[in-house]
């Protein structure tokens, strides 16, 4: 009896085992999986840019930002609300603030004012940009920093709505380098392109580490905000050192946006290192593209770049194949990054940080 039963238990086990899904996602599921990029601008009306993202299965979070090319504040605001209103079910949206009337005594309660106002028209947080820290002085001269005491007001009341701060301070290290010694392609056109912020050209200005340890100061400020560093948290040059800043900061989550090169970089270097650190810090990182539409686009091209950026980075993170791209000189090797890993990274962990209005 018992000869019979062990191989009839063997037999069992193997058909059961065999039948468990694969701990991998492959390119094919890309349009199976639910999946947020928590890091676009619409500042155009076509709805191009979200067709795109419901033929590809993504929410989308827009994200108004100060800066001058963009549309004024308040068209951002208005455009934000046409998309959640033609597509409810497909995105939302982070608003901001201005510093254009710092001198007024009375701006933080004006600020304060016109964030609340986005919050009560569904924005589920706010974004700040490398305008702190690289553009507006206060009255003494100096650069106003994001560990400024004029903010804290604006950054407590968004922690008292329990809503999420974003926030992209400096630049790349690459930013304080010249262009020849920078590590990646999309940065060296950047700065080549607007060299008012190419650091290396403008060293009156604070430097790398000052503004890294700005960020720091607010975070150690607040540390029951829900942060999310834009473009990992301009830690992007070595994951060792934005390990260190996750480690100290609980309160701190990443997004990738544009900055998933930096990765593809250090993966040329060391892929089982950078994997470990995803593996490692996967309820930390977010994805975001920085997809961006603006004025009378041309659709179909809007949708194909979408596309195909969404499902180049997917198949980095879920094959373990060699590929190359315009960011980087040579090829590297995808992560292959476990499902459970993938599913936090393109989705559970936009919802925890940003609290998307899912249920429409």
């Amino acid at each position: 009896m018992i000869t019979f039963i062990y191989p009839f238990l063997l037999a069992v086990m193997i058909g059961f085992f065999s039948r468990q899904p694969e701990n991998f996602y492959a390119v094919d599921d890309f349009q199976k999986v639910k999946k947020i990029d928590t890091h676009t601008h619409h500042n155009s009306e076509s709805t191009a840019l979200v067709d795109a993202a419901v033929e590809s299965n993504f929410y989308l979070l827009t994200v108004n930002v100060d800066v001058p090319t963009y549309p004024p504040l308040p068209e951002q605001v208005r455009l934000s609300l046409l998309h959640k209103s033609k597509n409810p079910a497909h995105i939302d949206f982070l608003s901001t603030f201005s510093l254009e009337n710092w001198s007024d005594p009375n701006w933080v309660e004006q600020e304060i004012e016109r964030i609340k106002e986005t919050f009560d028209q569904g924005a589920i947080g706010i974004k700040i940009w490398k305008n702190i820290g690289m553009t507006y002085k206060d009255e003494k001269g100096d650069f106003i920093m994001a560990d400024h005491p004029r903010l804290e007001p604006i950054f407590q009341f968004v922690q008292d709505q329990g809503k999420t701060l974003m926030a992209h301070l400096g630049e790349p290290k690459n930013c304080w380098l010249p262009l020849e010694e920078m590590t990646v392609n999309n940065d060296r056109t950047y700065f080549k392109e607007y060299p008012e912020y190419h650091m290396y050209l403008h060293p009156e200005y604070p430097s790398y580490e000052q503004q890294v340890e700005a960020r720091d100061n607010l975070l150690e400020k607040f540390p029951e905000i829900r942060f999310v560093g834009a473009h990992l948290g301009s830690v992007e040059w070595d994951v060792d050192e934005l390990a260190k800043r996750l480690d100290r900061f609980p309160n701190l989550a990443v997004d990738m946006a544009a900055r998933i090169g930096h990765l593809q970089f250090q993966s040329q270097k060391d892929r089982e290192k950078v994997r470990n650190f995803m593996i490692s810090y996967q309820d930390r990182l977010i994805y975001g593209t920085d997809l961006g539409i603006s004025g009378i686009p041309d659709s179909e091209r809007v949708k194909t770049n979408a596309i195909a950026t969404w499902e180049a980075d997917w198949s980095y993170f879920v094959t373990d194949q060699l590929m190359e791209n315009r960011v980087i000189d040579g090829s590297f090797q995808g992560l292959k990054l476990p499902k459970e890993v993938i599913d936090k990274i393109y989705f559970h962990n936009a919802v925890k940080w940003f609290r998307p209005n899912l249920s429409k």
